[in-house]
Order: structure tokens, then sequence, then C-alpha cells
């Protein structure tokens, strides 16, 4: 009988969620979708990662270039495919501002989810005709698009929702992203074999179109809640510099501790990342099924990571966001991690690096980031729309690239030295974590523009 009665409270909590805030089944569907389509994506990309042939990732000139010097470009494979995302970050990042800074969000919203519809369809073409150097272009555009889509939508759900209203409904709207995040490998490992690569592409533009369906269906309720508040609408263009984002962090003591909150969750996340690649590539050398044992691995890794996620936002985030607030949701995961990063060092084990994987991706999602967005829908549209994209972007790839490339010196010595500057890295995402929680709580209770 006591078993029975909290999931009974949690359908409860939903159906009265759902009873006072109409707007957060179409939320709940928006993310679903949105990560359902990216997950889609997923197991390819990291497929392409892990690749032991660089002909599969790279242009033949690029490869034969590197071969000549007497260069493998498989050593820096990861290294380089960070660089190009990282890169393609700096130059998205001035044209996304430019595109928020000078248009209303009914017009920005869809545009950047028109343009990644249509860069699927264009990968479509060049995974069917077999075009060289489609596999490193790839990764790089799902770095991109995932960053950049995700961003947005938080950027969204904090027009939509008050700071009351986020702890309540957070958890909820992250489930459904938790849920696309087990339907979209499931679908592309049941459907890869019989569609092949390059319609998969096409299910997930699909996944794109439905969200833009959720766009319009919320716009509404964004614009009743600033109507309500006496806040400057989104349907005006928000003007201002296409850096002005950027300059914002360097001024704001939270956007900063954002900032390295960021970077050093991303270090934690690299290191692990390079390392399971580097298992990966040696459990499969020499086996010819190679890119379909690894896309089955990284699928299976994220059904473990999306169960755990899910499980944690019914039974923990929504609960401890209404009673504590962020505090714990951010300092918590810090200290698994660095804990998790101390058991590596001492015994740097494979499955035991799958296991840490998984619980520093789970905890992430499903407590960790709920928080942080959060906080967002305390400062104003500026501060969401330029500053937030601007770390969830620019901040993240740059810590990306810093960490990959520092993977490549330390991993000479092996796992124990790459896990043990892991703990160090571990402790810069605990001292981020303290930051914004203190600089959280200067905050006013609500936002004034």
């Amino acid at each position: 009988m006591s078993q029975a009665t909290p999931p009974a409270g949690h359908f409860d909590h939903l159906r009265g969620a759902l009873r006072d805030s109409p707007a957060l089944l179409w939320s709940f569907l928006y993310f679903f979708f949105l990560l359902t389509g990216y997950y889609v994506l997923r197991p390819v990309r990291d497929a392409m990662g892990a690749a032991n042939d660089p002909s599969a990732v790279f242009p033949v000139a690029m490869v034969d270039w590197f071969a000549g010097r007497g260069l493998d470009l498989g050593d820096f494979q990861v290294q380089l495919l960070f660089t190009g995302t990282f890169l393609s970050m700096l130059v998205l990042q001035p044209v996304y501002g430019a595109l928020v800074a000078r248009f209303p969000r009914r017009l920005f919203l869809p545009v950047v989810y028109l343009a990644f519809i249509a860069c699927l369809l264009g990968f479509r073409f060049a995974f069917e005709a077999g075009m060289p150097g489609r596999g490193g272009l790839f990764f790089i555009f799902v770095a991109v698009f995932n960053l950049f889509a995700v961003s947005v939508f938080w950027s969204f759900m904090a027009d939509i929702y008050t700071d009351p209203q986020a702890k309540r409904l957070y958890g909820f709207i992250a489930a459904g992203g938790t849920l696309g995040g087990l339907l979209g490998p499931e679908i592309t490992s049941r459907l890869v074999g019989q569609l092949g690569v390059g319609n998969m592409l096409l299910v997930s533009a699909g996944f794109m179109g439905l969200c833009l369906v959720c766009i319009l269906r919320l716009a509404p309720w964004a614009r009743a809640r600033e109507q309500a508040a006496g806040l400057r609408s989104g349907d005006e263009a928000m003007g201002g510099g296409v850096l002005d984002g950027l300059r914002r962090i360097a001024t704001d003591p939270l956007l900063r501790a954002f900032a390295v909150l960021m970077f050093f969750g991303v270090g934690v996340g690299t290191l692990l990342y390079n390392e399971q690649n580097s298992i990966v590539r040696a459990m499969t050398l020499g086996n010819p099924a190679a890119a379909e044992e690894a896309t089955a691995f990284f699928s299976m890794l994220d059904k473990y990571v999306n169960w755990l996620v899910l499980v944690l936002q019914v039974l923990v985030t929504r609960a401890v966001l209404v009673r504590w607030g962020v505090a714990p949701l951010l300092i918590g995961p810090a200290l698994l991690i660095l804990a998790g990063f101390c058991v590596l060092w001492a015994s740097p084990l494979p499955m035991l690096v799958a296991v840490v994987q998984v619980g520093t991706r789970a905890s992430e999602f499903a407590l960790a980031k709920p928080a942080r967005e959060t906080i967002y829908t305390r400062v104003d549209r500026e501060a969401r729309y330029k500053s937030k994209a601007a770390i969830d972007t620019v901040v993240y790839r740059g810590g990306d690239l810093a960490f990959a490339w520092l993977y490549k010196p330390l991993s000479v010595f092996g796992s124990s030295v790459v896990f043990a500057s892991g703990t160090l890295v571990a402790g810069g995402l605990l001292y981020g974590a303290w930051r914004v929680v203190r600089e959280q709580a200067r905050l006013p209770d609500r936002r004034d523009a």
C-alpha cells in the first residue's frame, strides 16, 4: 500500500499542473518532438566520431594531405571534429545574435527550426549520393543543431512561465524530452537497417516540423504572460548588437558564474566522452561491422541515460525544486561527478567508465539543467536569448575544444592520469555550481524586462 502512494501523488500533481497551466501539454510535446528528432540522429553521429576509418569522416584530400606528412588523421579525429564544431559556433553565434536582435520572436523561432530542416534535407542528399566528408560535416551539424535548438526551447519556456511555475512544471516538461530521448534511439535502431541513414534524416526533419506546430500553439501564452506582467512583448524585435550577449557575460556576475559552470561541466563530459571513444575504437578495431556495433553500443548508453533521467525527473526534480530550490540540484550532481572521477582515478575499468558516463549525463539532464533553466525565468530577455545562447553554444563548444585537445597529451600517460586531471575539472564544476547558487540568491523575485 505504501509503495503505491507516491506514483498516485505524482499523477495528481501532473493532472493539477495540466489543469492550472494549459500550455504545459504543448510545452511537453514540443520538447518531446525536439529530443526525439535529435536522438534519431545522435547514435549515427557518435558512431562517426568513433569510426576507425578517417575516410568515412573526412574528405579524401584531407586524409591524403595528413598521410603525405606521415600523420594518421584518425589519431586526431575527435579533436578535429570538436575544433570544427567550435569554429562553426563562432561563425553562427553572431548570425543568431543578429536574428534575435532584428526580428521578433514570432519570426526568429520558426526560422531557426526551418534552417535545421533545410540542413537535414541537404544531408539526406549527401548521404544518398555518398559525398566524401559527409560524416565530419554531419557530426558538426548535429552538435550545432542540438545546442541551438535546445537553448532556444528553454529561452521560449522562460517567456511563458514564471519562476514559481517553472519550479513546479519544468520537471514535467523535461520528462517530455526524456521520453523523446528514449524513443529516438529506438526508432534509429529499428529502422536504420531498413531505411538507411539518409532516410533517418527525413524522420528527424518530420519531428522538427512538429516542433514548429508547438511553437505556433504556445505563442499566445507567451504574449499573455508578458502582458499580464507588464513586460516588453517578445513579438517586438529586441534590438541591440549581435555581440551583446557576450558583453553581458563579461559584466554580469550571475552570467559569468553560468559560464564557469558550463565550461567545467563540459570538461568532465568531454574527458569521459574521449575516453569512452578510445575504448570503443580499441574494441572494434579490425571488425568489419564496427560501425553497426558502435551505433548499437551508443544507442544502449542513450537508453540507460534516458531511463534514469525519467525516473529522477518524475520522483526527484519537481519535489526538490519546490521544497528546497535550485541549490541541491546544482551542488549535488557536482559532488557526485567529483566522486565518480575519484573512483575512475583509482580504477579506470571500461565498465566503470560507462557507469560514470551514464550517471554524469543523467544528473545533468534530470537535475542540474532544470535548475539552471528555472533561474533564467528571473532574468531579462536579452540575458535569456542572447547571453544564454552564447553560454550554451560558444562557451560550451569552447570547453569541448579545450578539453578535447587536453585529453590528447593526457591519454599518452594512461587512463589514470586522464581521470586524475578530471578530478580537478570536477572541482571547477563544483566551484561554478556554488557561484551560481550564490549569485541567483541575489536576484529579485521578478524580472523587469
